[in-house]
C-alpha cells in the first residue's frame, strides 16, 4: 500500500521572495498573497524555536503544479549555493513546459537571467533550456515540439 495520495507543491527558501515571485510570475505562473507563518505550528515541523517566515504559493495556469517560495525572517537566512552546475547533489531545477522556449528565455534574458548551457533538443521531441534564475535557481523550460 502507498501512502502518497498526490503531489502537493515544492517549497523553495529564498532571500528576496518579492523578486524571485515576479521571476515566476514573468514566466506566467499566478502568485496567491504573501502570507506571514510563525508560531508553535512552523516551530515544530521545521524543528526550530522562534521562527517566521514569508510565504507565497505561485500556481501554474489550470493550477496543476504549485512551488512554495519562504523567506525567512527569523533566523536570519543561511547561504545556498546559487551558483551550484547541475550535477551538485540536492534540488537541482524545477521545470515547466512552456508554448515558446525562444520567446521565454528571450523574456528572462531580459531581466539578467540566462542561460546555464544551451538549447538542446531530445528525440525530436522536446526543446529544453535550463536557465539560471533569481539567487541561483535553475529552471527548466521544455517545450514540445510539434511533429
Amino acid at each position: 500500500m502507498g501512502y502518497v495520495q498526490r503531489f502537493d507543491h515544492v517549497g523553495i527558501t529564498v532571500a528576496d521572495i518579492d523578486t524571485v515571485t515576479a521571476f515566476f510570475v514573468g514566466l506566467g505562473l499566478e502568485a496567491d498573497q504573501k502570507m506571514a507563518v510563525e508560531g508553535e505550528f512552523l516551530d515544530t515541523v521545521i524543528g526550530m524555536t522562534g521562527a517566521a517566515t514569508e510565504i507565497v504559493m505561485l500556481r501554474s495556469p489550470g493550477g496543476a503544479t504549485t512551488l512554495e517560495l519562504s523567506s525567512f525572517v527569523r533566523p536570519d537566512h543561511l547561504p545556498g549555493s546559487p551558483p551550484a552546475p547541475a550535477n551538485e547533489l540536492g534540488l537541482r531545477n524545477v521545470a515547466f513546459e512552456v508554448q515558446d522556449l525562444h520567446a521565454a528565455v528571450d523574456h528572462v534574458a531580459a531581466d539578467g537571467y540566462g542561460l546555464v548551457g544551451g538549447i538542446g533538443e531530445y528525440e525530436g521531441v522536446w526543446r529544453m533550456a535550463y536557465v539560471r534564475g533569481p539567487e541561483g535557481i535553475i529552471v527548466s523550460l521544455a517545450e514540445r515540439i510539434q511533429n
